[in-house]
């Protein structure tokens, strides 16, 4: 980061600077996503009865927007640059830019090897493969100037990296705000549970106010009620419910509350476009 940053102000490329300011954060972002990592791993308290798994959601959601703004910024001064085209020393880029290349490459087939369906971890492989293309943009940009000497390829080609970056940056952001909105798993069909449960235990006659989401990546949590007939055995429907909730959904920590007679809570016959939870 350091010798890129140099390097981009002595040769005056912003490819390399704005590299520079991606490392920068990125050495941040890897901060973050190592540290939350860990402390996700803690167990359970009395302060934190879920644990700390949404830690993980959390540094992804900071990571998202730290690489938009990113984004933005360097769209910003890729624009001013293509309006006030700047000489600059394309020998010197290509050398910090293949060193660059070469760094993030090992960084990148590291992370790589992480697991790909944890948000945090794609969210800091997303921060070092943005760094990735920017070093093979810098390199691009230096050899195209050296050749023909065409001085707004080193604009415009950071302006593609800002491209390249952001739909998946966007993805980040919208996912991780989900989880921590409460939102329901985008996997999971609530009608269709309903009526597998009703279909598969015969003494459930109506599935209402089910409540669904997630604590951190990987754990669905459950509530709901279940109106069963009045010779019933509660402990058995709660045993299957449980059991079909886990084999078909993976579903482990479901709260069931069993009703005989009509639900007397408020909006039972509705599903809720929100969770409202005390």
């Amino acid at each position: 980061m350091v010798v890129e940053f140099a390097g981009g102000l002595l040769a005056r490329s912003l490819a390399l600077v704005a590299d520079a300011g991606h490392m920068l954060t990125d050495a941040a972002a890897l901060a973050l996503a190592w540290a939350a990592v860990h402390i996700s791993s803690r167990p359970a308290d009395a302060k934190r009865s879920f644990g700390y798994q949404r830690l993980r959601v959390l540094a992804t959601f900071v990571n998202g927007c730290a690489l938009l703004f990113i984004v933005a910024w360097i769209s910003f001064e890729a624009i001013e640059r293509l309006l006030n085209p700047v000489a600059v020393n394309a020998q010197m880029i290509l050398w910090i830019g293949s060193i660059g290349l070469a760094v993030n490459l090992v960084v990148y087939a590291m992370l790589s090897r992480g697991d790909s369906h944890d948000m945090n971890v794609s969210a800091a492989t997303l921060h070092v493969l943005g760094d990735l293309l920017g070093s093979a943009a810098a390199i691009i940009a230096a050899l195209v100037i050296l050749w023909t000497g065409w001085l707004p390829i080193d604009p415009l080609l950071s302006l593609v990296v800002c491209a390249l970056i952001v739909k998946s940056a966007v993805s980040l952001v919208s996912r991780s705000a989900h989880i921590l909105m409460e939102g329901s798993p985008e996997w999971l069909d609530q009608d269709e549970l309903r009526r597998t449960l009703e279909q598969r235990i015969p003494a459930i006659r109506d599935v209402h106010h089910v409540h669904t989401w997630s604590v951190g990546p990987h754990e669905t949590l459950l509530t709901m009620h279940a109106l069963v007939s009045a010779e019933a055995d509660h402990a058995v429907v709660l045993r299957e419910t449980k059991a079909v909730l886990a084999e078909r959904y993976g579903i482990t920590h479901a709260t069931i509350q069993i009703e005989v007679e009509d639900c007397v809570d408020k909006g039972c016959g509705e599903q809720p476009q929100r969770v409202a939870r005390s």
